[in-house]
């Protein structure tokens, strides 16, 4: 039997609430926002880097980073930083979490 619609999920949605609590509890964390530079200005969540999902050096930027970290993944709503998360899932990052809601939840 086919499962064409069946993905494996190799991050995790995590809520506002858990997403802060990570933030404290886990101090090397990496926090990255996936949004514009101007996005980026407009406010962000302490000790974010920005990492534009939309940049064409995007990919180049993420391959970059060491996959034995966490990640805490954000956007304006949750679709972008998801992208960006099932990206990192796929090229071998382990510890991947996506905030549901994105910025406007936190």
């Amino acid at each position: 039997m086919f499962d064409f619609f069946k993905t494996k999920k190799n991050y995790e949605n995590i809520s506002s609430s858990a997403f802060k609590a990570m933030i404290s509890e886990n101090p090397n964390a990496v926090i990255i926002d996936v949004r514009t530079a101007l996005e980026f200005k407009q406010g962000s969540i302490p000790k974010a880097i920005n990492i534009d999902l939309m940049d064409v050096n995007f990919s180049q930027k993420i391959t970059q980073l060491a996959k034995d970290k966490t990640y805490l993944v954000y956007c304006r709503s949750g679709n972008r930083s998801g992208s960006a998360c099932k990206y990192m899932g796929d090229n071998g990052f382990e510890h991947v979490y996506n905030l549901s809601g994105g910025i406007m939840s936190y």
